[in-house]
């Protein structure tokens, strides 16, 4: 491993407070003001070493060392932006739990992970304590995350509420970016998957074979998590994971009662127990049992054995205890999230699925015109209480021959919903279609974050592009860039911001 070059500082105790690390200046001592506890020693031993290169240039390991580090509770430190960056300096605070458990502590010295340096830059890092840590540059195997196209650069005084990205790639690790367009985060040698997820301080990776899931750490070490999944329901992961009432929502293949289940399964996982899911919500059950129940064929509808549902996110909804599942082939399905009896269905009324009486029963009436969710992913629930979709427009794939496929629009939005579930109508809140000069017929998303839009359409450009385009609280275009994507939605299928600008690592 090489070592870069760091200072050796050395803090007063005074700059501990309430026994968590704050800062000094730079310099080999350190002024400091006294603390408000005069009962604390004046001086303590702690000083900052050498700083190692990690697994990539974005990652150092950073010693802290000398017998005052088991007095601290945490750990922060503060990666200055460059001079040119408009978005946010990144901090990131780490209890000593979290250390402790990831084993970073080697008493009396912490090896503190650092992490989304720029690559081939001197940074500046202060912890407060204060070094600078230089890093070579980075080769992107990919050929992609380090060449973007800036179409608009985010402006100087521009307002938005995140200023990193997390892009869920299938041509290399998850990969951090911030609204400069500037990596600050991947690996190499992590198995590639869609399935995803970015949670106190690591990343959780459903594999798409096997039942099984991967913990990715921010120092690139990468383990397997002993979870309890039941066979031969839940076989593989398929798509996203989102955060679920109690655990992980994620979505599955596998072999339930009616047979081959391909992308139609969705559990409330914990990944890090051994506890089994806390719900399944398996649509082909949910789905036939109702139909059968309301005088429906429904062997007519549910297919097994062929992608007649096609889940792609599920999103959970506090405000009545239910979930709701985005079926790309079909509609938006609720369910309540105990007894899984359906709430309401939202999709396209020319689909296939519209011509049965027990689901046109359920379905929402569009009032005032817009945009149906057609084909549709990243489903949220935003800070006001609206139903978020990223609205792909793009028709039914899989339905029976001679049966509607639906609209196929020539662009693609981002669209916000109000509900009235007892009155059955939706409403279009607001809707962004750039001009409608986008069309990303598949995958994408749109996610919220202080009352601000990250949208991705990651198959652009007839799916040559994933164009990242982010929208203030009145969806302005503060930034708009793209990344060249070789395989279909390769380089983003979905992104979603990430508070790297105040990452808390607790546990």
């Amino acid at each position: 491993m090489k070592a870069w070059t760091g200072m050796n500082l050395k803090c007063g105790l005074a700059c501990i407070l309430t026994l968590a690390l704050y800062g000094c200046g730079g310099g080999t001592t350190a002024s400091v003001t006294p603390p408000p506890t005069p009962t604390q020693a004046d001086q303590s031993d702690i000083a900052v070493g050498t700083a190692t290169a990690g697994v990539t240039p974005f990652i150092a390991s950073v010693e802290l060392s000398g017998k005052s580090t088991s007095l601290l509770t945490s750990v922060s430190y503060t990666i200055a932006p460059k001079p040119s960056s408009v978005s946010a300096a990144l901090k990131a605070t780490w209890t000593l739990t979290a250390l402790t458990n990831r084993g970073y502590v080697k008493s009396p010295a912490i090896n503190l992970p650092v992490v989304g340096l720029y690559e081939n830059y001197a940074n500046s890092v202060s912890y407060v304590l204060k070094n600078s840590i230089t890093t070579e540059a980075y080769t992107d195997t990919t050929g992609v995350y380090l060449t973007p196209t800036i179409i608009k650069a985010r402006a100087t005084g521009s307002k938005l509420g995140y200023n990193f990205m997390f892009l869920k790639s299938f041509l290399a690790s998850p990969v951090i970016v911030d609204t400069d367009a500037e990596v600050r985060w991947m690996v190499p040698g992590v198995t590639l998957t869609q399935a995803q997820y970015f949670e106190n301080g690591e990343f959780v990776l459903g594999s798409l074979k096997t039942p099984v899931v991967n913990l990715l750490q921010l120092d690139g070490t990468q383990t397997t998590l002993p979870v309890n999944l039941p066979q031969p329901l839940l076989a593989s992961f398929s798509h996203n994971l989102d955060p679920g009432p109690n655990g992980i929502l994620a979505e599955f293949n596998g072999t339930d009662d009616l047979g081959g289940s391909i992308d139609d399964i969705v559990a409330d996982i914990s990944p890090f127990t051994t506890d089994a899911p806390d719900q399944v919500f398996d649509m082909a059950d949910i789905i036939g049992n109702y139909m059968t129940k309301n005088g429906d064929t429904a062997s007519d509808f549910v297919r097994p054995g062929i992608d007649w549902f096609h889940v792609n996110a599920a999103t959970y909804d506090p405000s009545d205890k239910s979930v709701i599942i985005s079926s790309r082939e079909d509609f938006l399905i609720k369910v309540d999230y105990a007894t899984h009896d359906i709430i309401w269905i939202f999709g396209d009324p020319t689909k296939y699925w519209y011509t049965f009486p027990s689901l046109k029963a359920k379905a929402l009436t569009l009032v005032g015109g817009g945009l149906y969710p057609i084909g549709q992913h990243g489903t949220s629930i935003t800070s006001d209480g609206h139903l978020m979709i990223f609205n792909d427009g793009y028709g039914s794939a899989n339905q029976p021959v001679g049966q509607s496929a639906g609209v196929s629009r020539t662009y693609s939005a981002v669209t916000a919903y109000t509900i009235n579930a007892s009155a059955l109508t939706a409403t279009v809140a607001w809707n962004f279609d750039y001009g409608q000069t986008i069309q990303s017929q598949i995958c994408g998303s749109s996610y919220e974050a202080g009352r601000s839009y990250l949208v991705d359409f990651a198959t652009a450009d007839n799916w040559h592009q994933a164009r990242l385009v982010g929208l203030d609280s009145s969806q302005n275009v503060v930034f708009d860039f793209e990344y060249q994507s070789p395989a279909t939605c390769g380089a983003a299928w979905n992104a979603i911001p990430v508070p790297f600008e105040d990452l808390q690592i607790t546990k």
